[in-house]
């Protein structure tokens, strides 16, 4: 198995993970189908930029939607808006649908919707398309000082 940057943290840390494949899924909800696990333990990871210029990275349930309002109430800022595509492989040296929360080029400030504490484990990308990472929540915790906050549409 090729080791990506975010696999590469979980081993320097001694923490336990899973690491999932998959082939020709092409949405966060069929990765979840994909692997028989119910969407709302896939989180998917949206990178931001803030009014103030600041980037933020936000984890939520696959099926939803971010709410860019509770969004930037949750970091502090004015207004959020989502990363333009083009920016996201110079910014965190990952691709569009292959972003994970952990192992970018600088690390930032990382919200995840308060859902993810009701799991043992919830999977989130691994660093590339066709892998995903499984773990428990506070082993993101030990890792990258994630908050958690209710910043879906809805939610």
């Amino acid at each position: 198995m090729e080791k990506t940057n975010a696999i590469r943290l979980f081993d320097r840390k001694k923490l336990p993970y899973s690491v999932h494949s998959y082939d020709n899924a092409i949405s966060g909800i069929a990765v979840a189908t994909t692997l028989g696990q119910e969407a709302e333990r896939v989180f998917k990871t949206l990178v931001t930029v803030g009014k103030s210029g600041a980037n933020y990275v936000f984890m939520i349930p696959v099926a939803e939607e971010l709410d860019l309002k509770k969004a930037a109430k949750a970091v502090g800022e004015k207004s959020i808006s989502m990363l333009p595509q083009r920016e996201l492989l110079p910014l965190t040296g990952y691709v569009h649908g292959g972003c994970s929360p952990l192992g970018m080029k600088k690390q930032f400030r990382t919200v995840i919707h308060e859902s993810a504490v009701q799991y043992k484990t919830i999977f989130f990308s691994g660093g590339k398309i066709g892998l995903q990472i499984e773990t428990d929540p506070k082993n993101l915790e030990k890792m990258i000082g994630i908050e958690y906050g209710n910043v879906i549409e809805n939610g």
